[in-house]
């Protein structure tokens, strides 16, 4: 198996599809990719933020830099799994992600201030200095079913489909399972292109005859925007109405 990628950079273009565009593309995708080592799985994030969800409204505010902080793991981890607490940012439409892996108890303890032995120093210093600069917890959980492509010449390009999106924001543990409620209301295909520089002629040739067009989509931004928003200022507007 590879070794796990702890530190990147990255463009990424996202694409919002149904699900007859999905079926659509995977058959011309398959002349150039195929499924990557892990093929299809869950993935589970837990995501940190202040109350007011600080981290989160920033980001919706599509700033020229916005950065987060969340846990993640593939599939529902056991007590011996590992999982990852990472930072998230994005420059100028460029990815970058910071990243330490443990298991829970273990990541638990770092969070708090501890020390990860076998991971490297300055990732670690980097995401102290984040943690104790942001009053952030667990807030909330989304999950998602992902099918993961590969380029068969270009092992850096890398096309990601995610589905069933789901959130929650009670049981903000991720060995508690994978279960949420939709956060869209619709059936829709999160499609992720992951770039290491421009996208291939071949690529941008089958996007134009699908007529797909790049669109701003982040899951935790909408999960927020569609179910979270409302909880955060209810309260205030009923004041206000009294």
């Amino acid at each position: 198996m590879a070794a796990i990628q702890y530190s990147f950079q990255r463009h990424e273009k996202k694409f919002l599809l149904t699900p007859e565009q999905y079926r659509a593309i995977l058959p011309l995708l398959s002349e150039r990719m195929e499924e990557d080592r892990y093929g299809e799985y869950t993935i589970c994030s837990l995501y940190y933020d202040t109350p007011a969800f600080d981290l989160i409204r920033a980001s919706v505010q599509k700033p020229l830099y916005k950065e987060k902080f969340r846990l993640r793991s593939y599939g529902v981890p056991g007590e011996g799994d590992r999982i990852f607490g990472e930072i998230k940012k994005k420059f100028d439409g460029v990815v970058y992600k910071r990243r330490v892996a443990a298991t829970p108890g273990e990541m638990a303890r770092f969070l708090a201030g501890g020390e990860l032995p076998r991971e490297s120093p300055q990732i670690q210093r980097e995401l102290h200095w984040f943690l104790r600069c942001h009053p952030i917890s667990p807030r909330v959980f989304i999950g998602y079913d992902r099918t993961a492509l590969a380029g068969r010449e270009d092992l850096e390009l890398r096309i990601t489909f995610d589905q069933n999106l789901r959130w929650r924001d009670h049981q903000l543990d991720l060995m508690a399972g994978d279960h949420g409620a939709p956060v869209l209301p619709e059936e829709r295909v999160v499609m992720e292109a992951k770039l290491p520089q421009a996208a291939p002629l071949w690529l941008v040739r089958i996007l134009s005859q699908l007529e797909l067009r790049p669109t701003s989509f982040s899951k935790i931004g909408t999960c927020y925007q569609r179910h979270l928003a409302q909880k955060i200022f209810l309260p205030e507007r009923m004041k206000r109405s009294c």
